[in-house]
């Protein structure tokens, strides 16, 4: 066996903030870089974003998708006979309905309402042939059926939902497969597939490893790395400014689709008044939130001053309205009472609001930190809860939870897959009735449902108004309600050197590394 020495080795290196799991890509709980990056090259798709951000389909998967009957609404997909899972198991229409039942029934789940509109799902050819049937019709199709998971291996497996992609992937169907993922160690080292029935990617190896951003541009510095995606804060944006002065490098700023955002949860008690969330809302300093969140680094730029399309993405138009209502005239209209000097509370007893945020996970924990503090300092006392990202979206968020105690505000994204009119009815639409008594559909992440803007909501997800259009009508609903405080748009810097070629910050939200397949190693 020949051995390659290492500074020959044609590979590329990652230097990431970090590489920990769970990676299934359809979880709230499991959104971070690392999960979009993997999922976009271990994880097959019907479509896939384009450089315009418009969805293309996907032709390493399909022969072809189209919609091929109006009433019922039914969208036919054909999927290549030559696509298959890594442990051989074709690619099928089993992939197609798992996913539908479990981002119809999962509580925590990204962007499920498109796939509620689906009433069934037939196959024929061997499972090759998919005739989704919608129960109304759904333009926004194309974001469906994207990072398929491999049902033969997930449908029956223990820990079910929760448990799956959780710390690794039992079988993949991408042009790289895993070679190793070492969490404690930090480094995910994937390799070329020769299970892959397309064409081969240039690069023998794709190491993505941790390091704090300190190191990270230490081994941008001294070549360990060619390729940085991180967070960065301030100091990393200066210290990367000062590394190009000696070093050809090339930087972008990578929005990814996830904005963080305050839930002031109508579903609980403490917050069921339109006034105390209100109070609360405008007791906040946004600014401030904004500036501990973001850590002065790329984000800071991406406000998010509009309750459903991400800064970045093309229809955002800012929405957010001057605050109204002085916090103290409608605490005390909605019955609470503060001594002088002393906390809010009612019927004699302090309030004490539960602040939720996913553990370990940032900028979240960072926020709800900052968001304890300025409404401590505004009299209101609160507790930080950080549970288990799948604990807390899964459980606390749901009605699902074994506590008494409700969350009264959560920090937590809001992820866009493609489809903002999807994002919409799964953020503020109200629960859907299942169908024939069925197993029930989780509520939103608030419990928030307003019936007066409910159609609005469910005719911009059939297509039968325009997004902006409804936007235009619901969005002032929202601000009023006081159920949601967006903040910034999360984003990473890309960071490149020289040696790792045809490296771009990748089609609007598929991330860096959805283009690694094309990535070279100078000189290998």
């Amino acid at each position: 066996m020949t051995v390659v020495p290492k500074e020959k080795q044609n590979e590329v290196v990652v230097g990431v903030d970090d590489v920990k799991g769970g990676y299934n890509p359809h979880t709230l709980a499991n959104q971070s870089t690392v999960t979009t990056a993997l999922a976009s090259l271990l994880l097959p798709s019907t479509f896939r974003t384009d450089a315009d951000g418009s969805p293309r389909a996907d032709l390493d998967l399909l022969v072809g998708a189209e919609v091929t009957a109006a009433e019922p609404y039914t969208v036919t997909y054909t999927l290549r006979r030559d696509a298959s899972w890594s442990d051989s198991a074709p690619i099928a229409a089993e992939d197609f309905v798992y996913l539908w039942q479990r981002m119809r029934e999962e509580p925590g789940v990204v962007d499920p309402a498109g796939y509620r509109l689906i009433d069934d799902i037939t196959s024929r050819e061997g499972g090759k042939v998919v005739e989704v049937v919608f129960g109304k019709p759904y333009p926004g199709w194309r974001s469906l059926f994207r990072n398929l998971l491999p049902a033969h291996l997930l449908k029956d497996a223990p820990g079910g939902w929760g448990a799956a992609l959780a710390d690794s992937f039992p079988a993949t169907a991408g042009p790289f497969a895993v070679r190793s993922l070492d969490q404690p160690r930090g480094e995910i080292v994937l390799e070329r597939s020769d299970r892959f029935w397309e064409a081969p990617p240039a690069l023998d190896r794709l190491v993505l490893r941790r390091a704090s951003q300190h190191d990270t541009i230490e081994a941008l510095n001294s070549g360990d790395a060619q390729v940085a995606l991180i967070r960065a804060d301030a100091i990393a944006t200066k210290d990367i400014a000062e590394l190009a002065k000696t070093t050809p490098l090339t930087s972008a700023v990578v929005p990814r689709p996830e904005v963080v955002q305050l839930l002031f949860r109508p579903a609980s008690p403490r917050m069921q008044d339109v006034r105390v969330r209100t109070a609360v809302m405008n007791l906040l300093d946004r600014d401030d939130l904004i500036d501990a969140g973001s850590r002065s680094g790329p984000s800071e730029a991406l406000r998010a001053d509009a309750q459903v399309i991400p800064p970045s993405k093309p229809g955002y138009v800012a929405t957010m309205p001057a605050k109204t209502g002085d916090p103290v005239q409608l605490l005390t209209e909605a019955g609470y009472t503060r001594p002088a000097g002393g906390q809010w509370g009612r019927d004699d007893k302090p309030v004490e609001l539960t602040i939720a945020a996913p553990a370990g996970i940032e900028p979240y924990v960072t926020v709800a930190n900052r968001v304890q503090r300025q409404l401590s300092l505004s009299g209101i006392a609160a507790r930080i809860l950080t549970t288990q990202p799948n604990e807390l979206f899964g459980e606390d968020l749901s009605d699902t939870a074994a506590s008494n105690e409700p969350v009264d505000i959560a920090v937590v994204p809001q992820v866009d897959t493609g489809d903002s009119a999807a994002v919409l009815a799964s953020t503020f639409g109200c629960r859907p009735t299942p169908q024939d008594g069925g197993t029930p559909i989780p509520a939103n992440l608030s419990g928030f449902c307003d019936q007066a803007v409910q159609p609005v909501i469910d005719q911009a997800l059939s297509g039968q108004v325009l997004l902006a259009d409804a936007l235009e009508t619901v969005e002032p609903v929202l601000w009023q309600q006081a159920v949601s405080m967006p903040l910034f748009q999360v984003a990473d810097l890309l960071v490149v050197l020289p040696a790792a070629q045809n490296v771009t910050a990748g089609a609007p939200f598929a991330g860096p590394l959805s283009t690694a397949r094309a990535w070279r190693r100078e000189d290998r």
